[in-house]
């Protein structure tokens, strides 16, 4: 069954049919799914879920857009989010300088440093709790790596989500022991660099995610995407390796498996 690593059905966009979804995804053949915080807005909707479908797991953390109004206090209570069995993560978490390339203040999106400070914050949270993390880097990749490079030496493993570096940053990330996170742009036309960076990459680092309701791959770009096109990403690293689609979901559930220790 595919394992979907990583996905927001605690979003709006599946107020109108989420319960539906979520119990007909085995017979898409979805075997397990992890719901991602983004917000602290979102926790205990998220925990919900995991608590309400089986196959639903959850990780807790604070988007790189949404520190602004973090506190200590906002820690304690994902630290105490941990302890749930369904918990399985800590993410997501990372840098975004999509809207901060020249730091502007005009920009809503929280300053590099102020991204940085709870990013290395939460970091500390994945190693006081013994999680895994799920990183989110967009437009960041230097500051990203300098500071998982230094997370590494203590020890912190997780997921790269939605990678979108070169094949050269893979192999940092890689070489780190972090599996990388493919998704939707593998289909794309502009997906080439995607499709490079599995190709060099061993399959036993690739987990395979959705991040829905975004993303969703081609012929249902720009539409609200949901596990059940996860298919069409297990075809396109199938090509890509060389390799049966069965195998691909054989092995990307073993890998997400062994990722969040299930």
């Amino acid at each position: 069954m595919i394992f979907d690593t990583h996905a927001h059905y605690d979003d709006h966009a599946f107020d109108e049919d989420r319960e539906e979804l979520l119990s007909g995804l085995s017979e898409s053949g979805i075997g397990s799914v992890v719901d991602v915080c983004a917000d602290m807005d979102d926790l205990d909707r998220i925990l919900a879920l995991a608590e309400r479908f089986k196959t639903v797991y959850a990780s807790v953390g604070v988007h790189p857009s949404n520190v602004a109004s973090l506190n200590e206090d906002h820690m304690e209570l994902l630290k105490r989010a941990c302890d749930n069995p369904k918990v399985v993560a800590v993410g997501e978490i990372g840098l975004d300088y999509h809207y901060r390339l020249e730091d502007d203040p005009s920009e809503t999106d929280p300053p590099r440093d102020v991204q940085k400070k709870w990013f290395i914050r939460q970091l500390e949270l994945a190693k006081e709790t013994g999680m895994p993390v799920i990183i989110h880097s967009r437009d960041a990749t230097a500051d990203t790596l300098e500071i998982m490079r230094d997370a590494h030496s203590h020890g912190i493993t997780g997921v790269i989500h939605c990678f979108s570096g070169s094949a050269e940053t893979a192999k940092e990330y890689l070489k780190m022991g972090y599996y990388l996170g493919i998704g939707g742009v593998i289909t794309f036309k502009n997906g080439r660099v995607l499709r490079e960076v599995v190709e060099v990459s061993p399959m036993e680092k690739l987990v395979i995610e959705t991040d829905c309701p975004y993303l969703a791959p081609v012929p249902h770009r720009g539409k609200r995407n949901d596990s059940r096109y996860l298919p069409l990403v297990v075809k396109a690293v199938s090509d890509i390796k060389g390799i049966s689609e069965e195998e691909v979901i054989r092995i990307t559930e073993e890998n997400a498996k062994r990722l969040y220790r299930l």
